[in-house]
């Protein structure tokens, strides 16, 4: 009898969708699975991102759990996140499986071609949003 063992690892899956799709609202949209998107960035157990993109998503009248939830990003958001990327001001944030974000260069630089990657889709007309899953 042949026997197929799936393996599920936990942690805190992050992702960046950029799509022609114009949500309604800045938060707690949905989106189907024909216009989710293209991936424009991945990232796994950064936890002190993902506070920085529960922050936004409060401030932009979130109030479901952070947590299979949608934030669209705009410019400002963008500029933003820039700064606080310069200045190390991610707020330290943890959670059951949610990993460690370690503040290195190679970590900083990855999430600036974030923000350089998510303006140039918005400037060609795009929405980008990001998610989460944990």
């Amino acid at each position: 009898m042949n026997r197929f063992y799936y393996v599920f690892i936990n942690g805190l899956d992050m992702y960046a969708f950029k799509t022609k799709f114009q949500p309604e609202t800045d938060v707690d949209f949905s989106v189907s699975e024909e216009n989710s998107g293209e991936e424009l960035c991945y990232w796994r157990k950064h936890p002190n991102l993902h506070g920085w993109m529960e922050n936004l998503y409060d401030q932009k009248g979130g109030t479901e759990e952070f947590n299979c939830v949608n934030v669209k990003l705009n410019l400002e958001d963008l500029d933003a996140l820039e700064r606080d990327l310069n200045s190390s001001r991610l707020p330290q944030t943890s959670g059951f499986f949610f990993g460690a974000s370690d503040g290195s260069i190679d970590e900083i630089n990855f999430d600036l071609q974030f923000v350089k990657d998510a303006r140039e889709a918005i400037n060609q007309g795009y929405t980008v949003y990001y998610t989460s899953w944990w």
